[in-house]
């Protein structure tokens, strides 16, 4: 029988991750990401994967996608020339944002730039009430006047954001009519298909950041897609998206704003699959690779999903300093703390850690590519974390006299500090910032991290997760085999799905279950539409959700509904839903006051493939020694002889204590004093609380 593959790319912001599947064997590879043509990257490690397998290309049935490209074209401003064209009075909704302010003290506030200057956003006369209603009709006259405007101008993209078109999109659909007729050459985004949600600033701003990269990702997807081809994989293409599942490659291209925090969520669903194998109900997934770490919240290996998020923040990690993106998005938690971030010391003679990052181009000072400033990387070679001579499987060369003389420059003769001890604060600074991100985290979830079990992966993430797990009071954490490659890993286990959201106002006190069922109905058929573009014969699945708030609160809590409850929709039950959820996050319920409905939400996916469970284990024999290293333990301060052990003789039941050192091709698994590592069924290493 003709092998067949499938095949996982996650380009980061450091490696490209390609993992290939050929039937239960997994083959992968880390190759330096190529920032100029990411496809080139995608094509090496291609061939590299291939070669490890004994398959040619041609044997590759299916490949799925992530990439950065989407979420950098937005931080770096490398976009299309876009317009928008809005209602009057509303032009500049995108520059006034809400009005808040995230540093309430900080005289010297800096908030973002919009996307688009004022000279590029365009007004048409007319007007929506909020339920719809016209209040001023839209002049077709008018329409084309202004697209031959927007012709002389030479735009490549538009992006059309009406008042109150999410409650009915007539005006828009004429926008896009006459912009076809006479732009036939030009993108057309409108808000009531990319975001039909209310709130008009993060509804703009998303439609204008579909726009702004729509040229861009539709090339690079048709380039890519023509390079797999004459590189011999000529297979169906899918794109993961921010909210874990897949979608076609001309879905993609068509709303390419939904590939922002398209890896990140493939490492989630990674975690989540993990999860699952393990019979864990409670899952913090900790995912560090080479220029940010992400964390994020898993329960009933469900990762935690939200409606709006921001990229391109001007604090990096403070909410309401970056642009809002409304689309459905797993929830995480990202702060600037990866393998390449780079480290100073401020003002006030403290270390600090990003968010600046070394990248591939010219890596941590380590590599040997010019870098002069010390990042996570060097920190971790210089505190014995890392093999020298056996990084990235042996393909990449560390120099730790280079870690020692930029941690000497940029911190130790500032600090007077040794390169030891140098090393040593900058690691216990990014392990601080990232345990403090998760502690925050679980408390605006309503959640005790010392019921959760950690997932680490990601290339850097189990180089830190043991010290993680002191600093969190967390006493179990898993490092599932391919965890150098997680993400790329979870493309393959990610259903086919997409989730649509409409913005309907409704109280219970007004209830109307005819027309809820007709909406749950019109999202239903639109949600299967997309994730039959891309499976036409799966079985599909539907999770309801709607977005309840009191009268007069600013934002809403999502509140599950079962299939039943969507069908036969109820006022009471959506009440005592929302009752019992906001209870959860906040300990009470607010007697007396209105409820609203704001938000509905469909999301239609394939099922999940169930995974086998993990048998548990008992503990049989120490593992074989393969040498022995200097490592230092933070927790004590001090440096310790560690032994080394290899992955690959971690078979069931082999088990070893802190201090220690687990090495593999993709990662390594650092063992403080503090724990003990037992391999499981499935490969998975098992770091216990010694004792425990």
């Amino acid at each position: 029988m003709t092998k067949t593959a499938r095949l996982g790319v996650d380009i980061g912001g450091t490696f490209s991750d390609v993992v290939m599947e050929v039937g239960d064997q997994r083959f992968s590879t880390k190759v330096l990401t190529t920032y100029n043509a990411p496809e080139d990257a995608i094509v090496q490690g291609l061939h590299e994967v291939c070669e490890k397998a004994g398959v040619s290309p041609n044997t590759i049935v299916q490949i799925i996608h992530g990439t950065t490209l989407a979420t950098n074209a937005l931080i770096e401003r490398r976009g299309a020339k876009t317009a928008l064209i809005t209602t009057k009075g509303f032009r500049d909704v995108i520059e006034m944002r809400t009005e808040s302010r995230f540093e309430q003290y900080d005289l010297n506030l800096s908030l973002p730039d919009p996307l688009l200057p004022r000279n590029r956003r365009y007004v048409v006369e007319e007007r929506l009430d909020a339920r719809g209603d016209v209040l001023v009709p839209l002049d077709r006259a008018a329409v084309e006047a202004l697209a031959d405007e927007l012709a002389a101008a030479s735009y490549e993209s538009v992006a059309v954001g009406l008042l109150h078109s999410y409650v009915n999109d007539a005006h828009e659909r004429m926008v896009a009519e006459v912009l076809a007729e006479k732009l036939p050459g030009v993108m057309v985004s409108l808000s009531s298909e990319v975001s039909p949600q209310m709130r008009e600033y993060e509804r703009f701003n998303t439609t204008i950041a579909n726009a702004y990269i729509k040229p861009l990702m539709k090339s690079y997807l048709d380039r890519l897609k023509d390079r797999l081809k004459a590189e011999g994989a000529d297979c169906p293409v899918f794109l993961m998206h921010s909210g874990g599942g897949i979608i076609s490659l001309e879905s993609a291209a068509e709303f390419p704003v939904r590939l922002v925090e398209s890896g990140p969520a493939g490492g989630a669903v990674f975690a989540a699959d993990i999860a699952g194998r393990h019979g864990l109900d409670k899952v913090l997934s900790f995912d560090m690779g080479g220029t940010t770490a992400k964390i994020c919240l898993i329960k009933n290996r469900m990762p935690k999903t939200s409606r709006v998020f921001e990229v391109a923040r001007t604090y990096r990690f403070k909410k309401g300093s970056g642009m809002p993106i409304s689309i459905p998005v797993i929830d995480m938690v990202e702060i600037g703390a990866g393998g390449g971030s780079l480290a100073h010391v401020d003002a006030m003679n403290q270390i600090r850690v990003g968010p600046e990052s070394a990248g591939s181009e010219p890596g941590p000072a380590c590599y040997g590519r010019g870098g002069d400033k010390p990042a996570v990387t060097d920190a971790d070679l210089v505190l014995g974390k890392l093999d020298p001579g056996n990084f990235a499987g042996g393909s990449i060369a560390l120099h730790p006299e280079q870690s020692e003389s930029a941690l000497s420059s940029v911190l130790g003769d500032r600090l007077d500090m040794a390169p030891l001890e140098a090393a040593y604060g900058l690691a216990e600074v990014v392990d601080e910032n990232m345990a403090n991100a998760a502690r925050v985290h679980a408390v605006e979830n309503g959640e005790d991290l010392s019921e959760y079990t950690m997932i680490a992966f990601g290339g850097a993430a189990p180089l830190h997760a043991g010290r993680l797990c002191e600093k969190l009071g967390v006493d179990r954490c898993l490092v599932p085999t391919g965890a150098g490659v997680g993400s790329a890993i979870g493309f393959l286990r990610a259903p086919f799905s997409f989730e649509a959201n409409r913005t309907v106002f409704m109280k219970p006190s007004a209830f109307d279950p005819e027309a809820v069922k007709t909406l749950f109905a019109e999202m239903e058929e639109e949600a299967t539409a997309f994730v039959r573009s891309c499976d036409a014969t799966a079985d599909i699945l539907s999770d309801y959700k709607v977005y309840m708030r009191y009268s007069g609160q600013g934002w809403e809590i999502p509140v599950p509904l079962t299939p039943e409850e969507a069908k036969a929709p109820d006022a009471e039950t959506f009440l005592k839903r929302f009752e019992e959820d906001y209870s959860t996050l906040f300990g009470r319920v607010v007697d007396g006051m209105e409820v609203e409905i704001t938000v509905w939400s469909v999301n239609a996916t394939t099922p999940l493939t169930q995974p086998d469970r993990a048998r548990e284990q008992t503990i049989t024999t120490p593992a074989p020694q393969a040498g022995t290293r200097v490592l230092f333990d933070a927790a004590e301060s001090k440096t310790n002889e560690a032994q080394v052990s290899l992955r690959e003789a971690f078979t069931p039941g082999v088990y070893v204590d802190g201090p220690g050192v687990i090495t593999e091709d993709e990662t390594t698994i650092v063992l403080p004093t503090s724990r003990r590592a037992i391999a499981l069924s499935d490969g998975c290493i098992d770091i216990q609380v010694k004792g425990a």
